[in-house]
């Protein structure tokens, strides 16, 4: 392969992983209570945990100084972004790319909110769980990240000492996309794959949930309380446009479910609030020179306000909390970089779903539906995408589609 060929792949593939995978900002409004500890501290005392709940995320950086290794450790990911030289070329491209993702952070508040998020969300989901299954009581959730602290596996070995007989592997990506879901359950997989033992526990997984009642009325009820905020003259007059992390088509094509799953959720909710305004799906931080979904989210924007639609409602519908995507894509370079350029009149973003008790709420429904299922995953899980490359893709599915309850 050609150097320039080669370069110009590592500049959409490193722009690509920063841009989806760097989790964003510490928020002033996060409350204390964040940092609770993951120790269970409920009506069963410190009773072993019966079952597990291990959310899978990518993670994000909490301070400046780890944002190389958490570079570091996405451009060593094989699955995610395959290079020639993996190792070497990764450390040339953390190390080159730090610098720049630093400033952004500082621009933003310095660090990831990702992991304290996540403590408020699984915190009181297993206190409603503890409370609505008791058959499956006590419940711990733990947090599992590809890329930063704490890592998929050493998580799993944490919930191994502790006891756990049912591990669940909670994805918090509601629309599944091999590059994140997938890459998450394929390192699970690697774990046990590369230990070459059981450790006792059993496991199921919850893979995808694109049109949960309880994350489409989160989502909806974030919409009309926006509306809202608009000038009342105006509120019949906006556009919806719901903003989701775009993909190369070059994975769609192999035929990676996300843009459908996407399309899922925008169409339950705005049946959700009655369809009052019109709206679009449109797909935010493509990068490089290669195909990628479309509309573009900037583009969108451009070409309504040229058409005369001064009001635009952002809702950012492929993720559960704040990021990089939502507090300086959408909110500086659209909501007032872009707006100010173009003339738009009002435009605002949608509250992320964050500590939204509905959503919360809707989290220990799913995961204790899912127990009740008695089922290990979905059926969607067990089919690879017709045109996959990925032979760890099988396996892993394999893997989890032959625990045995």
């Amino acid at each position: 392969m050609a150097s320039s060929t080669i370069l110009s792949n590592l500049r959409i593939w490193s722009s690509t992983a920063c841009s989806a995978l760097v989790e964003q900002a510490c928020l002033p409004t996060l409350r204390t209570a964040v940092s609770v500890s993951n120790t269970r501290q409920t009506k069963y005392g410190k009773q072993q945990p019966k079952t597990g709940i291990m959310m899978l995320n990518l993670g994000g950086p909490e301070t400046l100084e780890d944002v190389h290794d958490f570079l570091l450790r996405i451009f060593q990911d094989k699955d995610l972004i395959p290079l020639p030289a993996q190792n070497q070329l990764a450390r040339f491209i953390a190390k080159r790319r730090t610098p720049r993702i630093q400033a952004r952070y500082t621009k933003i508040g310095g660090g990831s909110p990702i992991k304290r998020w996540t403590e408020l969300q699984g915190q009181g989901m297993v206190d409603i769980l503890d409370k609505i299954s008791p058959a499956s009581a006590p419940h711990k959730f733990y947090t599992g990240f590809r890329y930063a602290h704490p890592l998929t596996e050493n998580v799993i070995q944490q919930m191994a000492d502790d006891g756990v007989q049912h591990a669940i592997a909670f994805t918090q990506f509601p629309q599944y996309s091999c590059s994140t879901t997938g890459s998450s359950l394929n390192a699970i997989y690697r774990y046990y794959n590369k230990k070459g033992a059981t450790d006792g526990m059993v496991w199921s997984v919850i893979d995808r949930w694109p049109t949960h009642p309880g994350l489409v009325r989160a989502f909806a009820e974030s919409i009309k309380a926006e509306i809202k905020r608009f000038p009342q003259e105006e509120q019949n007059d906006i556009v919806i446009l719901f903003s989701a992390h775009s993909l190369p088509m070059k994975v769609v094509n192999r035929g990676d479910p996300y843009p459908t799953e996407v399309a899922a959720t925008v169409q339950r909710v705005m049946e959700s609030i009655g369809h009052t305004h019109p709206y679009r799906l449109v797909w935010q931080s493509k990068v490089g020179p290669l195909p990628w979904l479309n509309p573009k989210t900037k583009s969108a924007i451009k070409g309504l306000v040229a058409r005369g639609k001064q009001n635009i409602l952002l809702v950012p519908i492929t993720f559960t909390s704040d990021n990089i995507e939502i507090l300086y894509e959408l909110d500086v370079e659209y909501a007032e970089e872009l707006a100010s350029e173009v003339g738009v009149k009002n435009i605002r973003r949608a509250a992320s779903l964050n500590d939204n008790p509905i959503f919360i709420e809707a989290m220990a429904d799913i995961v204790k539906t899912h127990i009740e299922s008695g089922v290990t995953c979905s059926p969607q899980l067990s089919l690879c995408c017709p045109m996959c490359v990925n032979q760890t893709c099988g396996l892993a599915k394999d893997f989890f589609s032959n625990q045995q309850h």
